[in-house]
């Protein structure tokens, strides 16, 4: 069943979860949603990057409890598992993907490009995971892994340089 609101713009800028699920309105982007969506997290981390490990990991942690929670909610609201639009999950990856790329202009566009490339082709079991889990952790668990993935592509281009 599709419940996706007519208005959907309007019923995002105006209800607060899909509004953080929406990452912010930047879910809303006419094409690539998942690519704006992925820039939030970009600044976030630049914003905590200065505060060290263990603010990193205590945000990385937040991301994903609340993310499971908001995702979930905001697809049963809409009535679509993973709406193209719910982007929280790609904030969560692409800050996580951060936490171990190279600080220079490289290592985080590197970091962009490798998340966003596995975040798309979703490679075995990313595709799985996203498909035959339900609700808010199988929207989040995708991406994660997806970032987790980019994180070994990241340590690979860290071993051949």
């Amino acid at each position: 069943m599709n419940n996706q609101p007519e208005n959907l713009p309007r019923t995002v800028m105006t209800d607060p979860v899909h509004f953080l699920a929406f990452g912010f309105g930047t879910g809303l982007a006419p094409f690539a949603p998942g690519t704006f969506g992925s820039l939030p997290g970009v600044l976030l981390f630049w914003l905590t990057m200065g505060y060290g490990l263990y603010v990193q990991l205590t945000v990385i942690a937040l991301l994903i409890a609340a993310g499971i929670w908001i995702c979930g909610e905001s697809a049963r609201r809409l009535g679509i598992h993973d709406h193209g639009g719910i982007v929280w999950d790609e904030i969560a990856g692409m800050y996580l993907t951060l936490m171990v790329a190279p600080v220079s202009v490289t290592g985080w566009l590197l970091a962009f490009v490798f998340f966003r490339f596995m975040d798309i082709v979703k490679p075995w079991p990313i595709r799985d995971l996203d498909h035959r889990l339900g609700g808010g952790v199988g929207i989040m668990l995708d991406d994660l892994v997806a970032a987790l993935y980019a994180a070994v592509l990241l340590g690979l281009y860290r071993w051949l340089m």
